[in-house]
Order: structure tokens, then C-alpha cells, then sequence
């Protein structure tokens, strides 16, 4: 992801938890004792409500050492490391198996990607999204593939945990699975789970049990 983060504390715990949620989101980010100059190329700081007093810069995320709060924290980073106050549209698409590809686009951008070994964990993933969201101004949009049976208990499942401002679809899996090589097997669930996004599905009411033949296409 472009951009620079700077963090800028000299609280141990705090520094330590940022950094390592920066990591590994592939965040780079600048080191800062509170009060140094903001390197220009820093799009946001990161401090904490203690130090943040000591920090000018006109972007300022504060985090207030809770290791709960650190999803959020990162979700909002990367949100406005590419330009944006708010997204207009999240698509969620899912390909489902005995590894659910999970892919998070917002306004066309991934911003989050996973390999979930259970449905919980899946479903755990998108509730984290979630978080950040104000239905009010943005619209989402769960996309799961069809491709294997197992697609119709997640699908009832997606339908009892997520909100119900969240629209959820059923989409054909034909062609979202590529040629495998050894490098790129890792990333075959999440590469469809993309391309299922990309694809227009078949809209499916909320709020109530789905039948097996009402989910099917």
C-alpha cells in the first residue's frame, strides 16, 4: 500500500503493538519521538492520547493501548492512506471450501485478504470490517461463489451473523479458479475469492432461512 505512516511515542507496549500491526499489513511507517518534525512524506501519525498534544500534523490517529482496538486502528490507516474519508462501496467476496477465500474490496481497492480454515473465522473477518462502516453512506455487499455445496450452510450462516444492511449474493464460480503453480497455490482461495467480487451475482432476500433451491442459481 503507498503511503507512510509515522509513529510517534515513546510508550514501549504502545509502540510495539502499532508497529507490529503495521508489519504485517505491509504498512512502512517512520519511527518519531513525540514533538520531532513529521517526515513530509508521513500521510498520518500514529500516537497516543497521552503524546498526542505533542504531535502537529493535521492528520492524527490516536491509539489508546488496547490490543482490541489495533484492527480498527489499521483498517482506518489504510482507508486514508488511499485518499478517503469514507468508501461509497465494500464488496465482500467469498470462495468457499475446506479453505474459504475471503477478498474485502473497498471502492475497488483490496484492503483486506485471508485464508479462513472455519466459517466463524470467515465470518469473524467481515464483522472486523465491519466495525468501520456507517451504512449510512456505504454500501455493502457479500458476494459468495457456488462452485461447491458447502457455499449453502455458509451462505445460512452469513445470513444469521451479518447485518441487515448487508446485501448478500450468490454468484457462479465458473472460470475464478486459474492454473495453479507452486508459488501461486497459497493464494488460490483468495484469487477467486477477487474474482467472485468482480462478478454480478444474484441477489437474495434477508432476514429469513434460505431454502437450498432459493440459494441455488
Amino acid at each position: 500500500m503507498k503511503g507512510r505512516v509515522a509513529v510517534a511515542t515513546v510508550q514501549g507496549k504502545a509502540y510495539y503493538l502499532i508497529v507490529n500491526a503495521l508489519r504485517d499489513n505491509g504498512i512502512s511507517f517512520y519511527s518519531l519521538i513525540p514533538g520531532q518534525p513529521v517526515p513530509s512524506r508521513a500521510k498520518l501519525v500514529i500516537t497516543t492520547e497521552q503524546e498526542k498534544d505533542k504531535v502537529s500534523n493535521h492528520r492524527i490517529l490516536v491509539f489508546h493501548g488496547e490490543e482490541s482496538e489495533l484492527d480498527v486502528l489499521i483498517l482506518e490507516v489504510k482507508k486514508l492512506l488511499l485518499g478517503k474519508e469514507t468508501y461509497d462501496h465494500i464488496v465482500v467476496g467469498i470462495d468457499p471450501g475446506e479453505v474459504n477465500g475471503l477478498a474485502v474490496l473497498a471502492d475497488g481497492k483490496v484492503i483486506e485478504e485471508a485464508n479462513c480454515s472455519s466459517s466463524r473465522e470467515l465470518i469473524n473477518g467481515i464483522l472486523k470490517v465491519l466495525k468501520c462502516v456507517d451504512f449510512a453512506v456505504t454500501s455493502v455487499t457479500v458476494k459468495i461463489g457456488n462452485g461447491v455445496p458447502v457455499y449453502r450452510e455458509l451462505l445460512h450462516d452469513l445470513n444469521e451473523a451479518l447485518p441487515l444492511q448487508v446485501n448478500l449474493e450468490v454468484v457462479g464460480e465458473m472460470g475464478t479458479n486459474r492454473p495453479l503453480t507452486m508459488h501461486s497455490r497459497k493464494f488460490r482461495h483468495i484469487s477467486s475469492a477477487i474474482r467472485i467480487a468482480g462478478r454480478k451475482g444474484r441477489l437474495l432476500a434477508r432476514g429469513k432461512p434460505y431454502a437450498e433451491d432459493s440459494a441455488d442459481e
